[in-house]
């Protein structure tokens, strides 16, 4: 671990003319008749999104949320011809662990702000020093301030892998790190664990698919075009039916059409809002209200980060990417993820016929995912959604101390 941190900052700043043109295009919004959807069963609903759209114009101030942002040292580096934007945090402690945190999609690097503090500075939280660790929160290729990616058309998650390791390794001189991720950054994060378990203390996941998820002929479709069993009993058939609602749109368009959706949600502010509002809306655990989980504001900096650097339509790209170039081992032993690997479970991702945490942990043991991870610490919760660092970060902190405490 190098003493001397080898970059300059760069911090964080959006350029006046990309917010007076952003100011622009939401007041010439042209809205859609969206009649009976305040219930949101058509999607998103013109009703909130134009009271979202409305205080973006009038109320949101990005300079507020810039400044936030910059209160944390960012970086700006190339790698291996990727243009690659970091924020870090310092550990406070006697000899903090690097640990390099992957966010997934609709999310952005910020995702991570509430979990930063704690674990680079453990004791501030009444927690303990030896807990600490550098904090590395990158922006995926081709995500926020990771851009532009003209290069690079089939960036995935096994291909931002080696990025980090990279980055982690060469640019920033750790001959060790610890590695953590959810969404798609648990595939970055479990192809860490498969391809270089030995540089890696261990790492610490979301979820705990298979890294082949996107593979095959209907990676689209969760389940392989599959019917729904027979016989299933009503409350386990309403909830897989409620997952794949959840969850089957995004997939279809990304990986069968992204630059098709690309192009409407890259010219305007709105419908790129509307589209990953429906994706914090439905998949955290929101109970119908996204703002019990996202301020406004929260809302608008998350999604401006997608827009001021034009960066939609090579995030979606991700799943495509996935399929097209998809995923090969680099070695034939097992685990297939040799790392060891602690992975956090959520309730509103619970699979059908599954209610309660310890129900969740056997689910997942006897599911044929367990067997490609070396697990060592398993947790599931009660509360949480998708975006699990956001909506229970002391969990999250909590879970992911626990994994790496005795591997430092």
């Amino acid at each position: 671990m190098t003493s001397t941190f080898p970059l300059t900052p760069s911090p964080i700043h959006v350029a006046d003319e990309v917010l007076d043109d952003l100011a622009t295009r939401l007041r010439l919004t042209r809205w859609p008749d969206d009649v009976a959807n305040d219930d949101w069963s058509y999607g998103v609903s013109r009703r909130y999104l134009q009271e979202l759209v409305d205080y973006w114009i009038d109320e949101y101030d990005w300079r507020k949320a810039e400044s936030a942002i910059n209160a944390y040292e960012h970086y700006r580096v190339d790698v291996d011809g990727v243009p690659i934007h970091f924020l870090r945090k310092p550990g406070v402690g006697p000899n903090p662990t690097p640990l390099i945190l992957t966010h997934g999609w609709p999310w952005t690097f910020w995702h991570w702000a509430k979990v930063i503090d704690p674990l680079a500075d453990p004791a501030a939280f009444g927690g303990d020093p030896a807990d600490a660790f550098e904090v590395i929160v990158p922006s995926l290729p081709g995500f926020g301030f990771s851009t532009p990616l003209p290069k690079h058309p089939d960036m995935n998650f096994w291909k931002v892998a080696d990025l980090w390791h990279t980055l982690m390794t060469g640019t920033l001189g750790h001959t060790k790190y610890a590695a953590a991720g959810c969404d798609v950054g648990a595939l970055v994060t479990g192809q860490l664990g498969h391809k270089y378990p030995g540089e890696l203390h261990g790492i610490h996941i979301g979820s705990g698919q298979k890294l082949t998820l996107f593979s095959g002929d209907r990676a689209w479709d969760l389940s392989g075009g599959q019917p729904i069993p027979p016989g299933l009993p009503e409350p386990a058939y309403r909830q897989l039916l409620s997952l794949e609602r959840r969850f089957a749109v995004h997939l279809a368009a990304h990986l069968l059409q992204p630059s098709t959706l690309a192009f409407g949600l890259s010219d305007s502010p709105a419908g790129l809002l509307a589209w990953i509002l429906q994706r914090w809306a439905s998949w955290s655990d929101s109970h119908g209200d996204v703002e019990t989980v996202f301020s406004k504001d929260d809302l608008l900096t998350h999604a401006m980060i997608f827009w001021v650097n034009n960066a939609i339509g090579t995030s979606i790209r991700y799943y495509a990417n996935a399929n097209r170039y998809p995923w090969t081992p680099s070695h034939d032993r097992v685990p297939v993820i040799e790392a060891p690997t602690g992975i956090t479970f959520v309730g509103h991702e619970n699979p059908p016929g599954v209610t309660t945490a310890e129900q969740r942990v056997a689910s997942w043991l006897a599911s044929d995912r367990a067997e490609w991870y070396n697990h060592v610490n398993l947790t599931a919760h009660e509360a949480g959604g998708h975006f699990i660092p956001w909506e229970i970060p002391d969990a999250w902190v909590d879970d992911l101390r626990r994994t790496f405490r005795t591997r430092r």
